[in-house]
């Protein structure tokens, strides 16, 4: 500020032993205090007095500042305000703030799961690229006879998982046929009874089918055999019979 009487420029940083005063006046309940200090050059009296609103001090008698920005009408948009303005634009800058935080954590967030995504992405590649030229080098390292022997090994291979299928197959048809208890499920055998054919026939046979009564009873009573799986083949039909062709039998000559 620069001094009335004599025109001496007092910086900002100075230090002054000033005498404190507490005014009536108050801004939103923080009071505003008013000092006094004497100027450098003349010793006039110079007072000023703190400004809450704009953080500031104002300059209230001996001395006038050089520049004050509050007085700018492009830097200070809400000096007609309310206070219950004041405090609705206050809220509502908060919420922004916190709205802004918010999004920006989540934009965080997606941007460190793409960075993840694309650094396995890129480790994949690399392991890709790795694994090719280890192939190659040692197909190159074994020549013509390790490629053919190279061949040979992943023919062994599908040749051992085929047959693997296969009795995971057979396995599955065998646990298909058994039991919760694990005992294989038995074929029931029909035996069909003789019809009786007469009186005269009736003891004979009786007896001789009694006793053949009781075989059979024996032999259906024992343990089944096992059901068989094995494919049958039919026997094959001319071709002549198929297509309704008959065959004439040759004359005799005699």
């Amino acid at each position: 500020m620069k001094c009335e009487k004599c025109g001496e420029f007092i910086y900002k940083g100075r230090k002054f032993n000033a005498r404190k005063e507490t005014t009536a006046e108050k801004y939103f309940s923080i009071p505003i205090y008013r000092f006094y200090i004497r100027c450098t050059r003349c010793s006039g009296e110079i007072t000023f007095v703190t400004d809450p609103k704009n953080m500031d001090y104002r300059a209230e008698r001996g001395a006038k500042r050089n520049f004050e920005p509050w007085r700018d009408a492009s830097q200070r948009p809400n000096d007609d305000e309310t206070e219950q303005e004041t405090l609705d634009r206050l809220e509502r800058e908060e919420g922004e703030e916190a709205e802004q935080e918010e999004r920006d954590k989540m934009a965080e967030l997606e941007e460190k799961m793409l960075d993840s995504k694309r650094e396995m992405a890129i480790a994949d590649a690399l392991d890709e690229i790795r694994t090719r030229n280890a192939r190659m080098e040692r197909t190159e390292a074994l020549g013509e006879e390790g490629t053919v022997s190279a061949l040979e090994r992943v023919r062994e291979e599908k040749d051992e998982e085929a047959v693997r299928a296969e009795r995971e197959i057979e396995e599955a048809a065998r646990r298909a046929f058994m039991t919760e208890s694990g005992e294989r499920v038995k074929r029931l055998v029909e035996v069909e009874e003789p019809a009786a054919s007469g009186s005269g026939n009736g003891g004979g046979n009786g007896n001789g089918n009694g006793g053949g009564g009781g075989s059979s009873s024996e032999q259906s009573g024992g343990p089944a055999p096992p059901p068989s799986f094995a494919r049958v083949k039919k026997a094959k039909k001319p071709l002549a019979n198929s297509l309704g062709i008959k065959k004439k039998a040759k004359p005799s000559l005699v």
